[in-house]
């Protein structure tokens, strides 16, 4: 099969993927089927738009052009975070309070560690030149680091990881949260094998966005197990009565 012909497939192959896992996963929660529906437009509308946001605005054409939205380029890290948005905003809308995180935290990574297998045959979101025996020539006479296979690495290991998790009950409403800091810290230090443009201090714009969003991140958490741990005190104060 032809590398033109297996990009879209290993793609779309990610997308159903993500969709079957996270269905079955949201299975258990008490949404209906309107809500359900609500959610999963608002984490698809909200990860192409994140996805797309840096290089809009970076575009010399302007943010409102057309071209910026449909031309080539995503970043995953972006998608991410505008993923966690358009849910939230989505749940606001038709009124859901469920948490909803940690069905998405395993069908994302798993997602996103087969769509980079589009990256690697795709030819794209290749990593700098490297010495290392396993180094891709991925077209220019130059072995580089297949830095789309150590991403698939870890966003398999993560889900595995975060399935382990599951299973014995740790970080409960906070394995999404979890599975976005790791993002996080493996982009930033990823960042220094891959050839992107250095802007102020010697780090890249997505080593910056990592570094802004860790906060974003632990703030959310936080606020999290604080309204855990009031529901809980509530909860056994009406026991006690």
């Amino acid at each position: 099969m032809s590398v033109p012909a297996l990009f879209p497939l290993i793609m779309l192959t990610a997308l159903i993927t993500g969709i079957a896992l996270s269905q079955r996963r949201q299975a258990k929660l008490p949404l209906t089927v309107m809500q359900r529906s609500a959610i999963a437009i608002g984490a698809f509308c909200g990860g192409m738009l994140g996805s797309k946001l840096p290089f809009a605005l970076a575009d010399p054409r302007g943010a409102f052009c057309a071209q910026a939205w449909i031309g080539d380029g995503k970043t995953i890290l972006f998608g991410l975070a505008g993923g966690y948005v358009g849910v939230e905003i989505a749940k606001a809308i038709v009124g859901v309070r469920t948490k909803t995180g940690d069905s998405f935290a395993i069908p994302v990574a798993v997602s996103i560690g087969i769509g980079r297998l589009g990256c690697f045959v795709g030819r794209c979101c290749y990593g700098q030149p490297t010495t290392l025996p396993w180094g891709v020539d991925f077209g220019d006479g130059v072995l580089r680091h297949p830095t789309q296979v150590y991403e698939t690495a870890f966003h398999l290991l993560m889900a595995a990881t975060l399935y382990g998790f599951e299973r014995r009950g740790w970080f409960p409403r906070q394995r999404l949260k979890l599975y976005l800091l790791a993002y996080c810290g493996y982009r930033f230090i990823t960042e220094f094998i891959r050839p992107e443009v250095q802007l102020t201090g010697g780090l890249t714009g997505y080593q910056w966005a990592s570094l802004a969003f860790v906060p974003i991140i632990v703030a959310l958490w936080w606020q999290d197990r604080e309204a855990t741990r009031t529901i809980s005190t509530d909860a056994n104060t009406v026991a006690a009565d």
